[in-house]
């Protein structure tokens, strides 16, 4: 991953068409190296996950141009490279597994990122109606370890449909129900940064079962 994390650190100093176009055979060989980190990592997942099925890589890998239309920066390329592995490839509403390759920024993680309005629903109902489940496991002490906090997104008030004085009511603010554990660059290169993943997913592993079990449940 040495090549990719020096690729990528390049691009955030040249993050413009022409440059990529000059080094476009650098960016295929290197997405290449994620994909096929991406498959074993699906064929890993699938040992404890196997909901996941063994999937296409590429359906799983997100793109690196970025959407330029509504926002203010126009840089048109992502400075990352990720994959997000859960049923139904990188679109799919599930909770699943997330590894971000970034220089001084890699992380890995997954459960369920921004998800529109049905699914979240699906999970604050399914947190409602069995908080100590939910509270117990993301306070394990071995996932606590790898994820320490929960992507802090939330409502100042409780959501629509759920009661003020829930005694959880914390749980339902939260627009996301997603996990990260960052990687220091030297892990990302060196020999254990597949097992450092997969260790790493297999904590979350009973929280993607709550999360997708809700779906099947409420929609």
């Amino acid at each position: 991953m040495q090549e990719v994390l020096q690729f990528l650190s390049e691009l955030k100093e040249n993050n413009n068409k022409e440059w990529f176009d000059q080094n476009r055979d650098r960016y295929e060989a290197n997405r290449k190296k994620v994909l096929f980190l991406t498959e074993l990592v699906i064929h890993e997942i699938n040992k404890f996950d196997p909901e996941i099925g063994l999937q296409n890589p590429k359906d799983c890998v997100f793109r690196i141009f970025r959407d330029v239309r509504f926002g203010a920066d126009k840089t048109p390329y992502k400075t990352n490279m990720g994959s997000f592995i859960a049923k139904g490839g990188r679109k799919s509403i599930s909770a699943g597994y997330y590894i971000h390759i970034e220089p001084g920024s890699s992380f890995v993680g997954g459960g369920s990122y921004c998800p529109p309005a049905d699914a979240l629903k699906a999970f604050r109902t399914e947190i409602f109606d069995h908080p100590e489940e939910f509270r117990g496991l993301i306070n394990q002490n071995s996932f606590m370890k790898t994820y320490p906090d929960m992507y802090d997104d939330r409502l100042k008030t409780a959501p629509k449909g759920f009661p003020k004085d829930f005694p959880e009511i914390d749980l339902l603010k939260y627009k996301s129900f997603a996990f990260t554990s960052k990687i220091d660059d030297s892990v990302v290169t060196g020999d254990l940064y597949l097992e450092k993943i997969v260790s790493s997913m297999k904590e979350l592993y009973p929280v993607t079962r709550f999360l997708n079990a809700a779906l099947e449940k409420w929609l």
